[in-house]
């Protein structure tokens, strides 16, 4: 099994964003719903010996789910620009891979090519991070290395920013109040949202043919969760606060127990997971 420090291509690891909460995204980060699981799963019905191509993988939460069921899973590539999630990603693989084998990539999704012939991807995922990706080559890379029949699968939920409910409004002004009005994405600056939808990515994409499915999912946070989760955001990491984040965790953490019902912030979500596939290519 390949390490991220022994990566395929050279490439520099972009820790700024993520690097030092991969043990925080680990643990706080939702997962994904069962029902969105088995979906991705069912894709490769039929096919003997599936290839996983999982795009900013983060702490590698969809393998992870994914190894259980899709038991003719063969191989996985991980890609991520963090060095840092990749390594933990690999760990948590490491005890449930079995005999699937697992090769970490350093650089940005457009740029992943395969490590070694053979192993052309015919599931290829993208798990709340596609809208940091150059989009328009995101799919264009998947048209260079995929298997004939594969398909491209585009997940996402959202996050506590977007989610609309008393206590996330309440949080979102307390972020606020700390760091503008405008939403924050890292250092990068203020988020800028995509200019045009998901689907419409795909549509002018070798893999046009696009389905849609919606999942909802009712989750349960704790106070002391929520503000665990905070950091592994783009919009409340620690360093935007430049040395006051012990203070701005303390308020938020003081407002989310004057929402908790019995100590619990409900959250009612929709897991999307779009599969796109070439014109007739369905295995």
């Amino acid at each position: 099994m390949t390490r991220p420090d022994q990566p395929v291509a050279a490439a520099t690891s972009d820790d700024a964003l993520f690097g030092s909460e991969a043990a925080d995204y680990a643990r706080y980060r939702p997962g994904l719903p069962d029902a969105a699981v088995h979906l991705l799963a069912a894709t490769r019905h039929g096919v003997p010996e599936s290839v996983l191509l999982d795009l900013g993988t983060g702490t590698g939460q969809v393998p992870r789910a994914l190894l259980p069921v899709l038991h003719r899973l063969v191989h996985i590539d991980l890609v991520d620009v963090n060095q840092s999630m990749l390594r933990t990603a690999l760990t948590a693989l490491e005890p449930v891979r079995g005999a699937c084998t697992v090769h970490a990539f350093t650089g940005e999704a457009h740029t992943f090519a395969p490590p070694a012939p053979g192993r052309a991807p015919s599931l290829i995922t993208c798990c709340r991070s596609f809208h940091w990706m150059s989009r328009p080559e995101v799919p264009a890379m998947a048209d260079r290395v995929a298997a004939p029949y594969a398909v491209v699968a585009i997940t996402g939920d959202g996050s506590l920013w977007t989610h609309e409910a008393e206590w996330t409004a309440a949080l979102r002004g307390l972020i606020q109040t700390c760091l503008g009005d405008d939403r924050r994405a890292g250092p990068r600056g203020p988020y800028a949202g995509p200019d045009r939808s998901y689907e419409e990515d795909l549509a002018d994409s070798a893999f046009s043919d696009v389905a849609e499915h919606r999942f909802p999912v009712a989750r349960a946070w704790t106070p002391e969760d929520v503000v665990g989760y905070l950091p592994t955001t783009s919009f409340a990491r620690r360093a935007l606060f430049a040395g006051r984040h012990h203070e701005f965790e303390a308020q938020a953490l003081g407002l989310l127990k004057t929402h908790a019902r019995g100590g619990v912030l409900k959250e009612d979500a929709e897991f999307t997971v779009l599969l796109a596939r070439r014109p007739g290519g369905a295995a």
